[in-house]
């Protein structure tokens, strides 16, 4: 008999639920906590002891440039991703099961389909004898081809074409379980189409554009193989310049550096999401 039961001392017992998060949990610690704290502790002490690489990247105007081109283009990627994502989401919601089957699945389809290959297309594309410049000159639209290519327009471009699925995923999930009846409802009391999406449909998809717009803005602050085949070297996003740290000129310090505010920029961009996703819920509860 042990010494706590002669003492009449329970032993202290392990949380029910604990033992099967167990390996989750080290799985974790060794995936992505000790990682990411290599990453800070290189940055801070490669190649001296220090926050000289934090000031490097926040004081220099050439990595304030990256860092703007960066956030420039995950916003506008985001914006035109949900511009375009929401009408083909809602199409999806209310046509037939049977049709809605067959385009959800070219869209699954085109997720699947290698992103290099993708991002070469879109080379072929955009250049300046390409399709699309060919035919703008064809229609009579243009006389000069366009400079769709080597800048923040086709990277932008092709990032919304490679995102739209992981917007148009939670959407459609969203506009699916907005009853039919709340918007004929809205119509019968006079409501106008418009005044029906932006205040009926547009509050109750929220969520949904929430969540695809969250995945999208972060998906591309760290995008790396689009930016850097549709895009110049004028214009080098912060993956493009992290690889290059790293790889060519051999920087670990600032290139962990500049990972590890990506990182800290990206986890507070989902705690915000979070909390205002939590606000929204309270209000509604209430």
């Amino acid at each position: 008999m042990s010494v706590e039961a002669q003492q009449g001392i329970a032993a202290p017992r392990v949380p029910a639920g604990l033992s099967g998060l167990l390996p989750a949990l080290i799985l974790i610690g060794l995936f992505f906590v000790v990682p990411v704290l290599a990453l800070l502790l290189r940055s801070v002490t490669d190649p001296a002891p220090g926050l000289q690489n934090y000031a490097a990247l926040l004081g220099d105007g050439t990595y304030a440039r990256v860092f703007f081109n960066t956030f420039l283009v995950a916003f506008v990627v985001t914006i035109v991703t949900v511009l375009v994502a929401f009408p083909v989401a809602w199409m999806l919601a209310i046509m037939p099961p049977a049709l809605a089957s067959i385009l959800f699945g070219i869209i699954i389809l085109s997720m699947w389909t290698n992103l290099l290959t993708r991002t070469y297309a879109w080379m072929v594309l955009l250049q300046r004898t390409g399709v699309i410049n060919r035919a703008l000159i064809g229609a009579g639209i243009i006389d000069q081809p366009l400079p769709l290519i080597n800048n923040l327009t086709g990277v932008t471009i092709g990032m919304v074409y490679i995102m739209l699925p992981f917007m148009i995923l939670p959407l459609v999930g969203t506009l699916r379980a907005i009853d039919p009846m709340t918007l004929r409802a809205a119509a019968l009391c006079g409501a106008s189409p418009l005044a029906a999406f932006r205040r009926i449909l547009l509050p109750l998809s929220l969520p949904g554009i929430a969540a695809g717009g969250l995945m999208v803005f972060v998906m591309s602050l760290g995008y790396f193989v689009t930016p850097a085949l549709l895009g110049g070297t004028s214009n080098m996003m912060l993956a493009e310049m992290i690889a290059q740290m790293i790889q060519s000129l051999l920087n670990w310090g600032l290139g962990s550096a500049a990972a590890f505010i990506l990182l800290v920029v990206t986890m507070a961009l989902y705690a915000l999401q979070l909390r205002l996703v939590g606000a929204r819920r309270a209000v509604g509860g209430a």
